[in-house]
């Protein structure tokens, strides 16, 4: 089994049912009473997804089941289905300190704002976060654009100059890319 943990509220008959298949299933079972709901106790857990007879208050990872008769196999592809939708939505945020970059849609956010970016701007700060350490304009220049070429060039730190001055723009932020000797950064503030 793995760690994603598919929480069984007040919902007796459903939980036994998957307890009987439990050998067979991607995730683990817990069962929770109606009269024992410990919010804090089910939003510790990592990765979760919440089965129950009406939707729970404060909880977006649910899945509410209310018409019968239910199939068994069409309710763990749906469990299947919502923790693979999960998985995915995680792995496709980055978070930078103050801002998240979301993958798919190639903005970067905070509290208030968001941004949309080109693919190269979300290559080049994917790029800066992944090091975190300064990088050479020759290493963004290999890594990101894919040139080997000795020649010089100003691509980068036109594209670095864009980038910084859309961000500023839009977040009031002039030190989100960090220019030293050693190259360039991105502030974790």
């Amino acid at each position: 089994m793995n760690n994603q943990n598919l929480v069984i509220y007040d919902f007796n008959i459903i939980y036994d049912i998957l307890k009987e298949i439990e050998d067979y299933l991607n995730f683990n079972l817990i069962k929770i009473e109606k009269s024992k709901l410990d919010i804090q106790k089910i939003k510790n857990q990592e990765n979760f997804l919440i089965i129950s007879k009406k939707e729970i208050a404060g909880f977006k990872n649910q899945i509410i089941i209310n018409q019968f008769p239910l199939e068994i196999s069409k309710l763990v592809e749906s469990i299947n289905i919502k923790f693979l939708k999960k998985i995915y939505n995680q792995q496709s945020e980055i978070d930078l300190g103050s801002y998240k970059l979301n993958l798919n849609s190639r903005k970067i956010f905070n509290r208030t704002n968001s941004l949309d970016l080109t693919e190269r701007e979300a290559n080049i700060i994917v790029f800066l976060e992944k090091l975190k350490k300064p990088v050479k304009i020759s290493q963004l220049q290999t890594e990101v654009w894919g040139h080997n070429s000795k020649l010089e060039t100003h691509t980068v730190e036109t594209h670095i100059y864009r980038l910084r001055k859309k961000i500023n723009k839009n977040f009031k932020d002039n030190n989100f890319i960090i220019s030293t000797k050693q190259g360039y950064s991105i502030s974790k503030k």
